[in-house]
């Protein structure tokens, strides 16, 4: 039977009196790759901010490895999640190696090198620039940074908002090849995206959002032939 990592239960989050996710439900089995897909303003990233902690939900609950989730996001990084925000967020003032041992600060094994060795094979383009301060990166080195320190904290549910949100063309597969990488390697994502036809291409299964409600999930293969699918977001 597979583990649940990740559940929502009727989740309400409200700004303002303004309910922006109006009771969804949402799960994540370990292993799994998960989008949620949807419009600008949809609540996405609401969704997402609120699982990592960085929310507090008006009512409803978040199940986390099995546990209902106290809300901080501090604990929630102890126990093995991992947030790469919208806007990459990285520490402009430290270099590429810097950030990525910030990414492992929790951690006290031996494999930390191992793992840094690891992160500059899915970016070779980091590599070349460890020394660099992050801040002088291109826009896609640092979601390619972002992304890769996230994974130095070996988490157990890697959360990626928008990782590909004003890339090029280029930049994007990059991404998204790398995110496939670490899903066949037994990696567990929530992923919420707006390019919705890559999103679902690597997906095991999907949601999609519109105005806080869950409308439409499925796996990905079958979401991307739909027809409502195609149309409102595939250009189709």
């Amino acid at each position: 039977m597979l583990k649940k990592v990740l559940a929502l239960e009727n989740l309400v989050i409200s700004y303002g009196g303004i309910e922006a996710v109006k009771g969804i439900h949402l799960f994540v089995d370990e292993g799994e790759l998960i989008s949620l897909i949807g419009s600008n303003g949809a609540g996405k990233t609401t969704t997402l901010k609120s699982i990592a902690g960085l929310l507090t939900p008006k009512s409803g609950k978040i199940f986390f490895q099995g546990a209902l989730s106290n809300g901080h996001s501090h604990e929630l990084v102890q126990k093995g999640m991992a947030l790469v925000p919208e806007g990459r967020g990285v520490f402009s003032r430290m270099t590429v190696i810097e950030n990525l041992q910030m990414g492992a600060y929790l951690r006290n094994d031996e494999q930390i090198s191992e793992d840094m060795e690891k992160m500059f094979q899915y970016f070779p383009r980091i590599k070349e620039r460890a020394s660099q301060l992050a801040g002088t990166l291109s826009g896609g080195e640092q979601q390619m940074l972002a992304i890769a320190r996230a994974l130095m904290s070996k988490p157990t549910l890697l959360l990626l908002d928008e990782p590909t949100m004003g890339l090029s063309p280029i930049m994007v597969d990059i991404i998204f090849d790398v995110i496939r990488q670490i899903a066949q390697q037994g990696m567990t994502i929530l992923l919420v995206e707006q390019n919705a036809k890559v999103a679902l291409s690597i997906s095991d299964r999907a949601y999609v959002m519109e105005s806080g409600e869950i409308t439409m999930e499925g796996t990905g293969e079958d979401l991307g032939r739909d027809p409502r699918i195609q149309e409102a977001y595939l250009g189709a």
